[in-house]
């Protein structure tokens, strides 16, 4: 059976993908294959970070692997936050913080639309493949919800009269940008 490394240790991430996989691959984490390593992120695009995962694993390792980048974009902040998601307030990974930075930036804006994205990049046989997802929404004036993380409390997709904190994981994983890329990438492993 063919072997792919997912660039990631959250476990989570890891058993969804495995799911849509049809058993036709194993799927292991970083934790796997024996890989603590921090790898910087220091691409300018979500497609420079996911390559720098995947190659990052390929080049050490010799293994098929994918790593994904994601982040929210908003049309008013010229694309801000984006890479720079989940340290945008400064401190990787505070929340409150980051979405404060949003909606202090926002105030006086008319235009609060938004995307979230995610790029994936694997690494197949030697090749690099990308593929992409994205969600179009709004930012709201303040948080509602308490379901997801990030800034799930400020974004209402498109179509939709609640947050993304206001969804069940399901309902969220049903229509989310990670979702979008991944079934992109699955219907890639499908076909091999």
């Amino acid at each position: 059976m063919h072997q792919l490394v997912f660039v990631t240790n959250n476990a989570h991430k890891l058993q969804e993908v495995s799911a849509k996989i049809d058993g036709q691959i194993k799927l292991l984490s970083l934790d796997d294959i024996g890989c603590f390593d921090d790898i910087a992120e220091t691409g300018l695009t979500f497609h420079e970070n996911a390559s720098i995962k995947s190659h990052y694993i390929f080049d050490k390792y010799k293994l098929d692997c994918f790593g994904d980048d994601s982040g929210l974009e908003i049309d008013a902040l010229n694309g801000d936050p984006g890479v720079y998601s989940a340290r945008y307030a400064g401190e990787h990974g505070n929340h409150d913080a980051n979405i404060n930075k949003v909606l202090t930036g926002l105030q006086n804006q008319a235009n609060r639309k938004a995307r979230f994205r995610t790029v994936i990049s694997l690494i197949w046989n030697s090749a690099e493949y990308f593929f992409e997802g994205t969600v179009e929404g709004t930012i709201r004036h303040e948080r509602s919800g308490i379901e997801g993380f990030g800034y799930d409390p400020i974004f209402q997709p498109d179509g939709y009269d609640v947050t993304f904190a206001q969804m069940s994981l399901d309902e969220k994983n049903s229509i989310s940008h990670r979702a979008k890329a991944m079934e992109q990438l699955v219907a890639f492993l499908n076909k091999i």
